[in-house]
């Protein structure tokens, strides 16, 4: 129908609220219309808490009653769930609230779901499309669909620098390297992730925080998960602020003798899908020159600095990495450069 792109595009805005909120559950949103009306809307807010597609019934319930639901049709940015877990299966919640069409974007990747709705839904006379907008949903699903395919988490490494690659300056000077504005969207970045990693290094030189400082984007989700590298953790400051804060139940301390485990480990025990680094140039190459990291968000602030602190260090590369996906984003003075490393390339 011609205005499907339309609302599912209105489902992806609902997914992108629930992103750094809903491990080890995906993001997903979901939208109700009927006549062309918008009935209700909603997203999963938290793993144990209801589905997208349960929050948009209930929306629509409030809004306009069970009957206005019937005939509807449902956009979903992810194939309902069609098994128990915390939360009944959504299917049984379509079939029963009588919506006559299911539109989804993506197929699940879990082997327990994938392309079981279908055949639920249809079962019931419920119509179904599948694939629409899927590209723009797998972008938001990358980490839950990383996980269920490698066990290791979607890692994003995050600087700051200045246009000759450094990250602090000269003697003397001040700390920031980037603006005000920058700075506040390192905040936006922390809220959609489930953990940030530093090194034993930084933590000693710079005595970090790693918090959420916005009250806004911290409303209704924890701190990121404050992971520690070290392998010498008996001389890492007890003053530091992330082991003496009110969040310091979210800081742990983990060797750094084999990084790849250090990941595999964070999605076993703590569940998540999602990690920034915030860490100096010998750590972050070794994550580099390890294949770990998928993305980078670098800062690029309008000066040169030289001296000895790259962002980037280590032994380098057996070769280049490039990127995809790029996109630039001034914030004042200073740029924001985002993208994906392409494996393909």
């Amino acid at each position: 129908m011609p205005d499907d792109a339309h609302w599912m595009n209105l489902a992806l805005e609902e997914a992108r609220k629930g992103v750094g909120r809903t491990a080890p559950n995906p993001p997903v949103g979901s939208v109700i219309v009927k006549n062309g009306k918008l009935l209700g809307k909603g997203f999963h807010r938290a793993a144990g808490q209801p589905h997208a597609e349960r929050e948009a019934l209930a929306d629509a319930r409030k809004n306009f009653g069970d009957e206005a639901i019937r005939g509807s049709t449902v956009y979903i940015t992810l194939e309902p769930c069609s098994t128990y877990g915390r939360t009944p299966p959504c299917t049984a919640g379509l079939i029963d609230a009588a919506v006559a069409r299911v539109v989804y974007a993506c197929v699940d990747q879990n082997p327990e779901h994938a392309g079981r709705a279908d055949a639920l839904l249809k079962a019931a006379g419920i119509e179904v499309l599948s694939g629409l907008c899927q590209e723009s949903a797998e972008k938001i699903l990358r980490p839950f669909f990383k996980v269920r395919h490698t066990g290791l988490p979607w890692i994003i490494w995050k600087t700051g620098m200045s246009l000759d690659g450094r990250i602090t300056r000269p003697p003397g000077e001040g700390q920031w390297l980037t603006n005000e504005k920058s700075r506040a969207d390192v905040q936006i970045l922390r809220s959609q992730v489930d953990a940030i990693i530093t090194s034993g290094n930084t933590v000693r030189r710079d005595l970090p925080a790693l918090t959420i400082r916005n009250p806004d984007l911290l409303e209704g989700r924890l701190q990121p998960w404050r992971v520690v590298v070290s392998n010498d953790p008996e001389s890492l400051p007890t003053a530091a602020p992330l082991f003496q804060d009110e969040w310091k139940n979210r800081t742990l301390i983990r060797s750094g003798e084999n990084l790849t485990a250090v990941f595999h480990n964070l999605v076993r025990e703590q569940g998540v899908l999602s990690v920034m680094i915030e860490a100096g140039g010998k750590f972050s190459a070794a994550l580099f020159e390890n294949g770990l990291i998928d993305e980078v968000a670098i800062y690029l602030a309008p000066m040169l600095c030289g001296g000895p602190s790259p962002a980037l260090g280590g032994t380098g590369l057996t070769e280049s990495l490039k990127l995809k996906e790029i996109d630039f984003t001034p914030f004042g003075d200073d740029v924001r450069l985002r993208g994906v490393i392409d494996r393909q390339g």
